[in-house]
């Protein structure tokens, strides 16, 4: 596939006048090829003039329709092969192997979400029948769960494909019949102009409007601005940096009708290590430890930044084999200049502290490169320091030494919510699992065992969110099948005649969705 430079308007190729944008070789700081343009003001008139004009015959198409246009963006995003991990290893500087999976996990929500769209679940339809005998009487009462409106998805830095133009938000929010208006990624739009089009495409294979998607380009960050603010945008998915999320927050919330930002921003992902575990096998946490904290530079939101332990001989066993394993780890490509000088300046803080040990650094590098880290400190003065409770996006974690386990409650009490807490535990360790994990359950979204958080399963029971920072609205997932649910909203029918009725309410229940009648 040639790359153009164009974004899509309703299924329309469009060079934008907006400024202009060029993708950016991470490993040389080389210009790639082509130019971008931006979008103008009226670029995003139309975008989001033409989801809205859509939205109400796209929320009502059979659930075989939308299931049909999933499965075909996934076979769209199949079919571009080799050519889109090439051109994404060019804008990122992520391995070629990690963006192969990355992009299998990018089909496999896509067509997760059109199970999800037949199994007809998400719906939630509800009947109490009329009980006219009862008294007071009781009047027929319905309800299901419609799209909230147009959705504007923001591509993500550090996952190309499965959060950005194809990936999760909009897989749900076209599943839930709402109508996408993404934003590309400014550090890889060759790529999102591949997986757009492939969107596009499969928008006009099923035989759907062209408004149903559309996917812009910013040259600076005024028209991502603007989609927010734009009355006929219903909702807002952003995964990205706490700063750039509470901006978009408080666009949406300074609305005249404020709307849902559905934002992924900050995590630590502490790391328990409780004493039987560490006695067991102080070395085999300390190998996956390190694999997990170099995972693809450490750039992704569950990387594990804080390790939390009771001082023994066994955690220094754990420390010793971490450093010993991360001082011949090379360093690693960064996902765009600005991501490195905020982790460059971030380590250099963390080793400059007065209060910080440093316990190991990775090989330095060249351009762009972020070298690994290892640091340690006490509990009091950690929690003294608000900057050492801050994340550090890269490879770079900090270890509290705690004298007691009460310094470990004390430590996680006033830590900030958290998309993963874990635990390490032994045959010993049970009954301190069992006190903590109330604690970890107020703090995160998820909570593991024995693992590390750096792996998150595209499933039905995952969740991929947690108390603020960590997101927006600790109700909601960004991955998994319950992500469908930030784009719908409930609604009541009362007394209303079976030919009046949607489909998934009337008696004769046509699509077959499951239903809950009377309670039952």
């Amino acid at each position: 596939m040639t790359i153009t430079g164009s974004m899509f308007i309703g299924g329309q190729a469009v060079n934008g006048r907006g400024g202009s944008l060029s993708a950016i070789d991470p490993n040389t700081g080389h210009p790639l090829q082509p130019i971008f343009g931006g979008a103008t003001p009226s670029d995003l008139e139309s975008a989001c003039a033409l989801a809205s004009d859509v939205f109400d015959d796209f929320r009502e198409t059979a659930p075989a329709i939308r299931a049909a246009l999933l499965d075909a963006i996934a076979e769209r995003v199949e079919a571009l092969g080799d050519a889109l991990v090439d051109r994404c290893v060019l804008e990122t500087g992520l391995p070629q192997n990690r963006l192969e999976g990355e992009r299998m996990r990018t089909i496999r929500q896509l067509r997760m979400f059109a199970d999800v769209v037949r199994d007809g679940g998400y719906v939630g339809a509800r009947v109490d029948l009329a009980l006219p005998q009862r008294q007071p009487p009781r009047v027929d009462i319905r309800m299901r769960n419609i799209p909230l409106g147009p959705v504007a998805v923001f591509g993500a830095s550090n996952f190309p494909l499965a959060f950005s133009v194809a990936g999760g938000d909009t897989a749900s929010a076209l599943a839930a019949g709402a109508p996408v208006v993404a934003k590309a990624h400014p550090a890889h739009p060759g790529t999102s102009e591949m997986m757009g089009r492939a969107v596009n495409e499969a928008v006009a294979q099923v035989g759907l409007p062209a408004g149903v998607f559309s996917l812009i380009f910013d040259s600076g960050l005024d028209i991502g601005r603007e989609l927010v603010a734009d009355p006929r945008m219903k909702a807002v998915a952003f995964t990205g940096s706490r700063r750039g999320g509470m901006a978009l927050l408080a666009i949406a919330q300074g609305r005249p009708e404020p709307i849902p930002v559905y934002a992924e921003m900050s995590s630590v992902n502490p790391v328990i290590l409780l004493p039987g575990a560490l006695e067991e096998r102080a070395e085999q946490i300390a190998a996956e430890f390190i694999e997990s904290l170099t995972l693809g530079g450490g750039q992704l939101c569950t990387n594990a930044g804080l390790i939390i332990a009771v001082e023994s001989p066994a955690l220094e066993r754990f420390l010793l084999a971490s450093a010993k394993l991360l001082m011949p780890t090379s360093a690693a490509t960064m996902l765009t200049a600005d991501i490195h000088e905020a982790y460059e300046a971030g380590v250099e803080r963390m080793a400059a502290h007065p209060a910080v040990t440093t316990l190991a650094r990775g090989l330095r590098g060249h351009f762009n490169q972020g070298r690994a880290g290892l640091f340690s400190t006490t509990p009091a003065d950690f929690l003294a320091s608000e900057e050492l409770q801050g994340e550090i996006f890269g490879a770079a974690a900090l270890v509290v030494k705690c004298p007691d386990e009460a310094s470990i409650v004390e430590v996680m009490t006033r830590l900030e919510g958290q998309l993963t807490a874990t635990m390490q535990i032994g045959g010993e360790d049970v009954e301190a699992a069992a006190r903590l994990l109330p604690l970890l359950e107020r703090k995160a979204g998820r909570i593991i065992v024995n693992g590390f958080p750096t792996g998150v399963e595209v499933g039905h029971a995952m969740v991929h969110g947690g108390p603020f920072p960590s997101t927006s609205d600790s109700r909601w997932t960004s991955v998994g099948s319950l992500a469908i649910a930030r784009f719908l909203r409930p609604v009541s029918y009362q007394g209303m005649p079976d030919a009046l009725l949607p489909a998934a309410l009337k008696d004769a229940n046509p699509d077959g969705v499951p239903r809950m009648v009377d309670g039952g």
